[in-house]
């Protein structure tokens, strides 16, 4: 539901003043023309006293070394004068923020980013800002990283770090600069290096999408100016025992690093709450720079000791419970004069740091079965990992809202699990997957420096001495920071290829340093390293178009094991996507040339153009006859393979030998516009990948196999169901019903259990060799349920087995689904109204009722409902109950669309209407 529970609305754009034309590229509109450059100039960052206090950045201004004679000393002098420099925000990279102040175009648009010279970014480019501070009595530090790839620092005239030091996308770096730090103004500068992911151990995009010219180099997270006193705290973290499987009792053990930054022995005080019922408190003696862990434990602090503990679970799971943690620590007559406030738990006295954070009390287990395959289970209860590959923006800009919207849609999909390859989101991202109960599947990406050692010819160089220690301090980075996020269910030390036995001990001893609480998997693919063993995952594919029958078999990448990335490759969008997206000339080559190269597929030679697909979709459907024919087309391919390649999961989990245990779909979303790979585009509309993930993941689904023509019940709550009616009918695509049976009485287990009510028969006289399928599952009261049509063939596909590679399975003959073209036309009606959400005015709530007013037999396939503005805009994002529905003459739908009531822009909704063989019309929904 649209606003969700967290409402942080954040744009880290590349200046305050070009908010509005980001807000505009992610929203989908055009963006407006930039102002002059001259009056972007990034904010002076003020920074308090205050012990404790970790302030941003709030921007930079960037320019290429190759323009600025000056040296570093100067540059990184309070006072700099930066005109003719480029604005950009507290997270960027270069390229975003040329693209923010109108230096280059919308990479995102045709092939403009080829206009865009890749000659610019291979020469270090200055990061410079400014901030100010009132008070040097506090200690002063530089907290950063996101780095990329790597950077020499500057304070005030002088080096504080160089770039051999400061390198790597996810090392964590603290400069102690307090003896710089002057009161009034300062500077600090980063002369960030050219990236190239072959080369560093940083981030890339491999075949996901058309590379930005700049290879992301830039500062991608915040640089924080933290202040504290004598004793700093650093390195808080709670770790869980959970009691299984009462989930009566939870053990706490508080965790955190002391340190005497002074030359004299002191004694502190530690003292922390969790929420408003306990408080813990220590004395610890600290000799002269003394670091030391102090540890608060249910055997010396027994309120740490919780009975009946708020419990996190994953969505549809239970609720998604979680504590927050606060700690201080006092030193008597000493610390910052501004910190002489009460701390945590009562204790008065001098303030000398704090820290704060939230964490989740749940147990995550994932044991191989008696198979070998990773079985995941959460609070004792094993469930079915239904996940999906998660993209950040190409450009790594970040926004909170944008962020959360497309996680909203995950949670909409009935998904549980989002798997982050190499691009290791923002702390918000983790918060946000924690309050919306999605698990996530963090890892090192493949195929770049991160495998170059073990990946045999693929790209990716060989490591040398120094990549060692950035890698495992990456790890531990990554470690300290996602530890505490009950949505972290594990972490992936490799991805096509696990490491080597060094490079994996380097990973392993950081991961145990940090108290890493959940599995470590070797790689994402079926290898195996010597301390973590066995992935229990495989990685067979396909990336490329199969049949949806393919899904069903136990072999290649069909429902058996964890499949970590796997999907039929293309997802075509909307046209309104489309034709935002692409030119008219690409759009006409789009339906017109198989063969053609689609910039906004991939760079792959493998993926460079849709022959694969647009052969299976002429073959199987009737070469298109326009663009609207082929994109309508993708719809209904794309609807029955995504929906296929869950439900066989789905099917297959409970199964008593080789049964599945997980699937993620390559991918959730693309970092760009995209011609493949996503359930939703980068607008955020949803087309048929999206509607059919959704209904194959209902909580309570009937659904047909495409194997052995079985229907049944799955059902993913926790209590099992009795009393069910399911009734399956076969029509001609004329809608003579050919076939009808109603099975009563059915009764499903609960936690994914299936019941399955009957098997189609072998052949049905006189059904047409294209033909649909109609399943209704009624509760005891009769009500709908579920509801699933299916549009099928007396013809199969056929896959050729034997000569299937890592990116697909050859199809040798297809199925008949060309006489969906000779369907006649449906008469639909539609009817709208619209509510503005009396407790939550910002959202609206548009409730259709959909009605197949035809006289004849003939069913209305596919209809889709879109909500509009009064230009015939999509309004986006938004929330469907359900959509692209099927109906029979006679027969209606009430759907509900639930959006922000802003996104309308002032004008009147409207509902647009249409379907594979329903014309197109839009009805008003004031």
């Amino acid at each position: 539901m649209f606003p969700s529970p967290v409402r942080t609305v954040r744009w880290e754009a590349s200046a305050l003043a070009v908010l509005g034309l980001l807000g505009a590229l992610l929203a989908g509109a055009p963006a407006a023309a930039p102002s002059p450059r001259a009056a972007r100039v990034p904010a002076v960052t003020a920074v308090p006293a205050t012990p404790g206090s970790t302030t941003p950045l709030s921007g930079y201004a960037i320019r290429s070394t190759a323009d600025v004679s000056d040296a570093a000393a100067l540059v990184s002098a309070p006072g700099y004068r930066t005109a003719g420099w480029h604005p950009a925000g507290p997270r960027s990279t270069v390229l975003a923020a040329l693209v923010a102040d109108g230096t280059h175009p919308d990479p995102f648009h045709s092939t403009d980013q080829k206009r865009i010279p890749a000659a610019d970014f291979a020469v270090p480019w200055w990061f410079r800002a400014e901030f100010t501070v009132a008070d040097t009595s506090s200690r002063t530090y530089l907290d950063f990283s996101g780095v990329v790839s790597a950077a020499d620092v500057f304070v005030n005239g002088k080096q504080v770090a160089t770039a051999s030091a400061v390198a790597g996308a996810y090392t964590h770096h603290e400069l102690d600069v307090t003896e710089l730090v002057r009161a009034g103004a300062n500077a600090v500068a980063f002369r960030i290096k050219p990236n190239d992911p072959r080369k560093n151990l940083t981030m890339g995009w491999l075949d996901w999408l058309q590379p930005p010219p700049d290879e992301n180099m830039g500062i991608v997270r915040d640089v924080l100016v933290r202040r504290g006193g004598p004793v700093a705290l650093r390195d808080a973290h709670v770790l869980t025992g959970l009691a299984l499987p009462s989930l009566a009792s939870a053990d706490l053990t508080v965790k955190a690093k002391v340190r005497n930054e002074s030359a004299e022995p002191v004694t502190a005080e530690v003292a922390g709450t969790i929420g408003s019922g306990i408080a813990f408190r220590r004395e610890v003696p600290l000799s002269a720079h003394e670091t030391k862990t102090v540890a608060f434990t249910p055997a010396d602090t027994p309120q740490l000791h919780l009975d009946r503990p708020r419990v996190w679970w994953p969505a549809g799971m239970g609720a998604q419970e979680l504590y927050e943690l606060d700690l201080a620590v006092t030193v008597s007559g000493g610390g910052a004069r501004a910190g002489a406030a009460a701390g945590p738990g009562g204790v008065s006295g001098a303030v000398s740091d704090r820290a704060h954070h939230g964490f989740g009390i749940r147990s995550v287990q994932a044991p191989l079965n008696k198979d070998g395959a990773r079985q995941y289970s959460v609070n004792g209860r094993p469930l079915l990992i239904r996940g999906a590959g998660w993209s950040p923006d190409a450009l790594l800009r970040w926004d909170t809202t944008y962020s959360e919207d497309r996680l909203a849609y995950a949670r909409d999909l009935g998904l549980n699990t989002l798997r982050l390859e190499g691009h290791l989101e923002q702390d918000e991202f983790f918060d946000l997957a924690d309050r919306y109960g999605i698990l996530t599947l963090p890892g090192w990406q493949c195929c770049t420096k991160w495998e170059g050692e073990v990946n045999g010819t693929e790209a990716g160089e060989s490591w040398t001495a120094a990549d060692h220690p950035v890698a495992k301090a990456s790890m531990a980075a990554e470690a300290a920071r996602l530890r505490d996020h009950p949505s972290v269910i594990s972490f992936l030390i490799g991805s096509d290829f696990a490491p080597n036995s060094e490079i994996e001990r380097g990973y392993v001893e950081a991961l145990k340093a940090a108290d890493w609480p959940t599995p470590v998997i070797p790689a994402a693919s079926a290898k195996s390293a010597p301390l973590t063993g066995a992935s229990g995952m495989r990685m067979p594919g396909p990336y490329e178009w199969v049949p949806p029958n393919y899904w069903y078999d136990k072999r290649e990448g069909g429902a058996t094991g964890f499949n970590s990335e796997t999907s039929a490759g293309p997802d075509i969008p909307t046209l309104d996507t489309l034709r935002r997206m692409m030119s008219p000339a690409e759009l006409t080559s789009l339906w017109k040339d198989p063969a053609a190269p689609q910039y906004h597929r991939s760079p792959s030679r493998t993926y460079a153009t849709l022959k694969l697909y647009d052969d299976a979709l002429s073959a199987r459907y009737g070469a298109p006859r326009s663009l609207e024919d082929y994109v309508a087309k993708a719809q209904l391919a794309q609807y029955e393979n995504v929906r296929a390649q869950y439900e066989a999961y789905a099917r297959n989990a409970t199964d008593a030998s080789k049964p599945s245990t997980g699937v993620i779909y390559w991918m959730f979303n693309s970092g760009w516009t995209s011609l493949h790979w996503q359930l939703v585009d980068r607008y955020l509309d949803q087309n048929g990948a999206y509607f059919g993930a959704k209904k194959a993941n209902e909580p309570l689904h009937v659904q047909y196999a495409y194997d052995d023509r079985t229907v049944a019940v799955v059902n993913r709550r926790a209590a099992a169901v009795s009393g069910l009616t399911a009734r399956v009918s076969l029509f001609n695509t004329d809608g003579t019903q050919k076939y009808d049976r109603t099975v009563t009485g059915l009764t499903v287990g609960g936690n994914g259990a299936k019941a399955t009510a009957l098997t189609l028969p072998a052949s049905v006289d006189g059904l047409s060799a294209t033909h649909l399928a109609r399943l209704v599952l009624t509760d005891a009261s009769g009500r709908e349920v579920s509801r699933n049509v299916y549009w099928l063939s007396t013809r199969r596909d056929v896959l050729d087995y034997t000569e299937s590679d890592w990116y697909h399975t050859p199809t040798t003959a297809y199925a008949d689904l060309t006489g969906l073209r000779s369907m006649a036309q449906a008469t639909v009606s539609a009817t709208a109204t619209t509510r503005v959400g009396a407790d939550a005015p910002s959202t609206s709530t548009t409730v259709v009722t959909v009605r197949n007013t035809g006289t004849g037999n003939t069913p209305a396939l596919l209809t889709d409902l879109h909500l509009v503005d009064g230009k015939d805009t999509p309004v986006l994002p938004v929330q469907w109950s359900d959509n692209q529905i099927s109906l029979w003459p006679g027969e209606s739908a009430t759907l509900t669309a639930t959006y922000r009531t802003a996104d309308l822009h002032g004008s009147a909704p409207a509902i647009r209407v249409s379907g594979w063989n329903t014309p197109t019309a839009t009805v008003p929904a004031g």
